[in-house]
């Protein structure tokens, strides 16, 4: 199952992967605010461009304007992925979904809640470090900025992933797939067809974001979302806490 919906969402990001340098720089990136008010026009006619705080001005860090534009892209881009796999991942687990072999090396099985952030309390510390410490790894090579791969704030492309290709440009061993189109489905895909997935990514992790947000806070408050109440049960735990223990409280007095 899990298998099967990350093939799904790998699907509609597979439309950064490029099959040749010439697609590659032929993909429009938007560095502009001219240029993000015709893409917002293009995703969603009604609201159009909307900017309240101004940020398609903004210079982050002493970075151009470009570069700043660059990094809110690649940013809403990376936040919606996330919280696809968030939503798709708090209805599976809702339904009581999981592999059917034991959950640690120790044995002991996949916890029965169908309440998803007591799921994942129930996890052990090790277990969590593991998920951690491979999303630690994913951000590092999201970063990474080589000939092959400019980063987003450097003229590169937002949303774009570099590739688990060896050589001097990758990880020194062998990788069988890519983390975007591991399976070459954009191969023959055309700009046309790329830029329409590229639209519906950004606008499904713009509706999962509050899909999430809207799941998790009804949970916390209960009646906050009126068409949630009764669907999905309470929580009385910190969603925004990782651990069942403060981490940081040792070292650092809190």
């Amino acid at each position: 199952m899990k298998l099967a919906i990350l093939a799904t969402l790998l699907a509609g990001a597979a439309a950064f992967a490029p099959t040749t340098p010439s697609i590659r720089q032929s993909t429009a990136v938007s560095e502009s605010k001219a240029d993000l008010e015709a893409l917002a026009a293009q995703l969603n006619p009604l609201v159009k461009f909307y900017d309240p705080l101004n940020l398609a001005e903004a210079e982050f860090w002493g970075a151009s304007n470009e570069a700043t534009i660059g990094f809110l892209r690649h940013a809403e881009i990376k936040h919606g992925r996330v919280a696809m796999f968030a939503f798709v991942g708090y209805i599976v687990h809702a339904n009581g979904v999981h592999w059917p072999w034991p959950m640690q090396m120790d044995g002991a099985p996949f916890p029965t809640s169908n309440n998803p952030p007591e799921l994942w309390d129930s996890i052990s510390d090790a277990a969590k470090w593991q998920i951690f410490s491979v999303i630690a790894f994913l951000e590092f090579w999201s970063e990474l900025s080589t000939p092959a791969n400019k980063h987003y704030m450097a003229g590169g492309r937002p949303g774009d992933y570099p590739d688990f290709t060896s050589g001097p440009d990758g990880i020194p061993h062998p990788v069988p797939f890519n983390f975007f189109d591991p399976f070459k489905w954009s191969k023959s895909m055309s700009e046309e067809k790329k830029a329409t997935r590229l639209r519906a990514e950004i606008n499904n992790g713009r509706l999962a974001q509050i899909g999430i947000l809207g799941f998790l806070a009804e949970q916390c408050t209960p009646g906050s979302v009126p068409l949630l109440s009764g669907v999905v049960p309470s929580y009385s735990g910190e969603v925004m806490a990782p651990f069942s223990t403060n981490v940081l409280g040792a070292p650092f007095g809190l």
